[in-house]
């Protein structure tokens, strides 16, 4: 999604933990194939990925916790619902000036 909605430039640093699915070699080869960079964590250090960490446990905390879900499948709507319509566009992010992501980052692409 991101390749096709954003258009991201070569040189990208994709960061992650070790997971296999991220040592693919489907995987690799695709940021490869579009150069982008790979940063993977330490192993065991779940400090190297603590932005995303962070990210998780807000998306448990806000949503995941106070749902019991009768399928995979209206979990996974919900999840994308929260992130891309409320958490990118209407949740305020105190690490980017209380602002949303989607505001933040539309600001940078005209400066």
């Amino acid at each position: 999604m991101a390749i096709t909605n954003r258009h991201p430039g070569r040189g990208l640093i994709i960061h992650s933990d070790r997971g296999s699915q991220y040592a693919s070699f489907d995987y690799q080869q695709l940021l490869w194939q579009h150069g982008f960079i790979c940063s993977m964590s330490r192993k065991g250090n779940c400090w190297d990925n603590s932005p995303m960490e962070s990210f998780f446990k807000t998306l448990k905390m806000e949503l995941v916790y106070h749902r019991h879900y009768k399928s995979r499948s209206e979990a996974k709507l919900e999840i994308f619902e929260y992130i891309e319509v409320f958490y990118n566009r209407f949740r305020l992010h105190s690490a980017i000036g209380y602002e949303t992501p989607e505001n933040y980052e539309n600001q940078r692409k005209v400066a």
